[in-house]
């Protein structure tokens, strides 16, 4: 399936985490946020499929909220893309070391921290061989990633066929439910970063500029994309809680296991498992470690976005002579995910047995998905008002209209349970996360300044727009995607809106 490679790979990073988190709840957990994230999804599909733009929520954002709503968005993807390099390299090497397991006890204690220094040395050359491919311009093909999607989707069903046949007891979950039930703060914790199984929608919205005929491959691509990653979680979830127990800290089955949670599962199938176990983890590497590389390729493809609208230097514009790629985006942002590597692994909190970069990244990529989501949905349901022209080949459901300035608007209603449902994960990163809350928002900050002495240098509103032709922008972008029915629908629109006001007196 097309973007299964980027998108299914979250539920190899995420379950883990958030069993270790949710306990006897994790079922809960991710039945909370996949609702959320269905949401998300039919939000994206709606605007990627009628604004066909590299740029993502970014783009978004900015036709939506202006310039600096924009900005603030691109800021919270970037982190985002910048933490998918560091947490996913991190997490691809959890599951090759499965056939590594001497690596686990390779730990150096520096003060309060436990380093896992081989997974830490085995991360940053991971890393660097992301930039070195993409620094040449050596590109996963699409052949692959549909290939190595169908294998994921194949290999996944069938530990989760296998799983519920041989081994699931549904005792065991009623007594994980019972025995070992979240408090509040901890249902918040394993749910805010249940959202981590569902990200990976904005990775394939950047694409969309390159996709022809978005508006029918768009919604159709996200839609099964939404049911086929939420019945892989919510299954997962479910079956482990009918195989392991999910108790707090060692009592808890996933406990030094968060890096490989899907072989681990794999590993304790009856009959299957000596066989399903190692093919799971090297699928689960290899799928784990191309989802990293797409953090390179959006953070290429929105940098290049924002310096375009002037949101950032064009600078980061510069392609290399020689290989003609974004070598200067590349290194810049694989560099951040290095440094961020760097603190997580040294950063106080996990021990010999439980890795707290993957805590520290998680929390920070938890704070740049909801931030960004939060942003998109509030740019959705402004774009209903501010841009009723643009044709939408995919509405959200649940609209009713109303009229606005003499305009039927389609008031997107599920739009705003959408915007409630992933403010309410927000908080629960904010209230949650303690790392999270202060370095997350610190991004922001740090960029958002960067960006007012930027746009201060450039003689440009730092708080205001650029003037822009967005009409003529919407013209172009429908004629590249050879969308010729929407563009003329458009300007059939735009025709109608200014016969209307020439009438008026």
């Amino acid at each position: 399936m097309w973007g299964y490679a980027d998108v299914g790979a979250d539920i190899y990073v995420a379950l883990g985490i958030v069993a270790l988190a949710a306990l006897g709840f994790t079922p809960l957990a991710f039945l909370a946020a996949g609702l959320v994230y269905a949401m998300v999804g039919l939000c994206y599909a709606e605007l990627a499929s009628a604004y066909p733009v590299a740029g993502g929520g970014q783009y978004f954002a900015l036709r939506g909220l202006g310039d600096l709503w924009g900005f603030v968005a691109g800021s919270a993807l970037l982190l985002d893309y910048t933490i998918d390099i560091a947490l996913f390299t991190v997490i691809a090497f959890g599951y090759f070391n499965f056939f590594l397991p001497f690596a686990e006890g390779l730990t150096i204690h520096i003060g309060p921290t436990h380093v896992h220094w081989f997974w830490l040395l085995e991360t940053l050359a991971g890393i660097l061989v992301l930039v070195w491919m993409n620094v040449r311009g050596i590109k996963v093909s699409s052949a692959f990633n549909n290939f190595l999607g169908v294998i994921a989707i194949i290999g996944q069903a069938i530990i989760v066929i296998a799983g519920f046949s041989l081994v699931w007891d549904p005792g065991l979950v009623v007594s994980n439910f019972t025995a070992f039930p979240a408090t509040f703060g901890d249902f918040a914790l394993g749910s805010s970063l249940a959202i981590i199984s569902f990200v990976g929608l904005e990775s394939i919205s950047q694409v969309a500029q390159e996709t022809r005929r978005p508006a029918t491959i768009i919604p159709r691509t996200s839609i099964g994309l939404i049911l086929s990653v939420l019945l892989f979680a919510l299954s997962f979830s479910i079956l482990a809680a009918g195989m392991f127990h999910l108790g707090p800290g060692v009592k808890n089955g996933f406990y030094g296991h968060s890096g490989d949670p899907v072989a681990w599962i794999a590993q304790h199938i009856p009959v299957i498992g000596v066989v399903a176990a190692p093919l799971t983890a090297l699928i689960g590497g290899v799928i784990v470690f191309i989802s990293a590389n797409s953090g390179v390729v959006s953070a290429s493809r929105l940098t290049y976005s924002m310096s375009q609208f002037k949101l950032l230097p064009l600078w980061f514009n510069k392609v290399s002579k020689k290989y003609s790629t974004p070598t200067r985006t590349i290194v810049v942002f694989s560099g951040v995910a290095i440094i961020q590597t760097l603190i997580a692994f040294f950063t106080p909190g996990g021990s010999a047995t439980s890795n707290g970069a993957i805590e520290l990244l998680t929390d920070l990529y938890a704070f740049g998905a909801t931030t960004g989501y939060l942003i998109v949905f509030v740019s959705l349901i402004t774009l209903r008002f501010k841009d009723p022209y643009t044709p939408r080949p995919y509405h959200m459901p649940l609209n009713f209209p109303l009229t606005y300035r003499g305009t039927i608007i389609q008031f997107p209603v599920l739009g705003v349970f959408g915007l409630v449902g992933v403010a309410i994960t927000w908080f629960e990163v904010i209230l949650t996360h303690p790392l999270g809350r202060i370095a997350g928002p610190a991004w922001v900050v740090l960029c958002g300044l960067l960006y007012m002495l930027y746009r201060r240098r450039q003689s440009l509103p730092a708080a205001g727009n650029v003037p822009r032709d967005w009409e003529a922008a919407q013209k172009r972008v429908l004629q590249e995607a050879e969308e010729y029915e929407s563009l003329e629908a458009y300007e059939a629109a735009l025709a109608e809106r200014d016969g209307v006001l020439a009438a008026q007196p």
